[in-house]
């Protein structure tokens, strides 16, 4: 297994027998308890998993197990074309909530709909919520990252998505 570290938000990308998996973690200010909230409010979900440079709109919203959301992303008009988008200038996902231990960890299964062969299968992000001194230690791990999705790029906004959240609840 290979790592690569970036920065200062603890970021590791780990290969694990071809499987990426690309994990962030960052200490913030707010209880476990404000960080899980997060999870049960469309608006609040929307506002810290959406990149800066994007809008969304969520249009099916279950925060249950078993249920889950429909994002649709948009991007902006000067965003260049890549591989996987729904659209020219959209993404659309659709979210399963696979576990959700309240105040402690989110299991969440994402399919991007795509016709890119790369993105047939769902990733899986996890979402762990650890009491510090300091606040909560949040980690974002995504397992079964495509490989046409250049690593850099995911980590930058899953680093993002953090500090989106971290804004929001401190």
């Amino acid at each position: 297994m290979g790592h690569i570290r970036f920065g200062s938000d603890q970021a590791v990308l780990a290969v694990v027998q071809g499987d990426r998996t690309d994990s962030v973690s960052r200490v913030i200010l707010a209880t476990p308890r404000t960080l899980f909230r997060t999870f049960m409010d469309a608006e609040m979900l929307a506002s810290w998993r959406t990149p800066d440079e994007m809008t969304s709109r969520i249009s099916h919203f279950e925060p249950s197990v078993g249920g889950g959301y429909s994002m649709l992303l948009r991007h902006g008009q000067d965003a260049p074309p890549t591989a996987g988008r729904t659209r020219t200038r959209e993404d659309e996902i659709e979210v399963r909530f696979i576990t959700l231990l309240p105040d402690e960890l989110v299991v969440e299964e994402v399919h991007f709909l795509s016709l890119d062969p790369a993105f047939a299968e769902p990733m899986m992000l996890t979402t762990r919520l650890e009491p510090t001194r300091d606040g909560t230690k949040v980690t974002l791990t995504v397992s079964n990252v495509p490989s046409v999705m250049p690593a850099d790029d995911h980590h930058d906004r899953l680093a993002a998505a953090l500090r989106s959240l971290a804004r929001l609840t401190e």
